[in-house]
């Protein structure tokens, strides 16, 4: 490993089929992307870290999910901005491989914050008078912790990988170096790595979705069962907000691992779209969905940005 880290740079195409006319253009919709998502989920996090109105248990896994998604696009996007402004697409195989490492740490760490999430809607609505003393801040800023430290010590795509020799070409077929990309540059025999790497997702994706839908599988019930209308809605409103996160988490990146599976070969361009969609539109979106549809997040940015303009 030693010695590759001297001979060679990995270089990140991006979409390989797009000309090199259209270069500027796509510069510029990252770019504007990047920034939404660093001024979103940046003042999210900090809304919530500094407001002590905000320091519920539900508010600090929205906080956590919106600085996970930060340090992703942190970690990925200026890269592909550089690659398409300043042709600065060459990465170093030691960078490729902590970008690796970084990219599937966040990517876990959304999937059990959204099924701590599920879990907190679970316990808020079918045991109600149980949830101040259940689901504590406490208790949510430890299980937040703790999933970020344990996680990121049992990642397995870096030890895997480089064990595993490259010997060109070293084109990424991606915005970024993810286990997929990276481990097809590799040489010799790598399918009992690439299956235990996608048995291990396979398990995180689909095992974290089960969970969500067996906590709102018990939260539907709960609903059902609520004999007022204005309970029922009350109940079910406060769920649209999650579901909307985890559809636009979860459908694409099912997708892509179903694709896997079975190999459904796919052109390099609409692979890379996929990733591009499973990776940033949630990031886009989360924001936006948790500002408009969480009562106490908007009404803190409506009277602050009222007092702005009064002075």
């Amino acid at each position: 490993m030693a010695n590759q880290t001297a001979d060679f740079e990995f270089e990140l195409t991006g979409f390989p089929g797009v000309p090199q006319k259209f270069h500027m253009l796509t510069s510029f919709i990252l770019f504007i992307m990047y920034i939404i998502m660093f001024i979103t989920n940046g003042a999210v996090f900090v809304l919530i870290s500094l407001k002590e109105k905000l320091r519920k248990p539900m508010y600090i896994l929205i906080a956590n999910l919106a600085f996970s998604d930060f340090l992703f696009d942190a970690a990925t996007l200026p890269k592909m901005i550089a690659k398409y402004w300043f042709d600065g697409g060459k990465i170093s195989f030691l960078t490729c491989f902590v970008q690796m490492h970084l990219v599937h740490w966040l990517s876990g760490m959304d999937c059990l914050i959204l099924t701590l999430m599920a879990f907190d809607r679970y316990i808020a609505i079918c045991n109600p008078l149980r949830y101040s003393s259940t689901v504590t801040y406490k208790l949510i800023v430890f299980s937040c912790s703790s999933m970020w430290f344990i996680w990121a010590l049992i990642q397995l795509d870096i030890i895997l990988i480089t064990q595993h020799p490259f010997c060109g070409p070293y084109k990424v077929l991606s915005f970024f170096c993810n286990t997929s990309t990276v481990l097809r540059l590799a040489c010799g025999d790598v399918n009992s790595t690439r299956e235990i790497l996608l048995s291990v997702g396979l398990v995180v994706l689909f095992g974290t979705l089960a969970l969500i839908i067996l906590s709102y599988i018990a939260i539907l019930f709960s609903i059902l069962s609520l004999s007022h209308s204005d309970g029922w809605w009350k109940a079910f409103y406060t769920c649209v907000t999650h579901l909307l996160v985890i559809t636009l988490f979860y459908v694409p990146r099912v997708f892509v691992y179903i694709a896997n599976y079975v190999k459904l070969v796919l052109t390099p361009d609409l692979g890379v779209f996929l990733l591009v969609l499973q990776s940033y539109l949630p990031h886009l979106a989360n924001p936006l969905i948790y500002c408009l549809r969480t009562e106490e997040i908007k009404n803190i940015i409506s009277s602050t940005l009222k007092n702005k303009i009064k002075y």
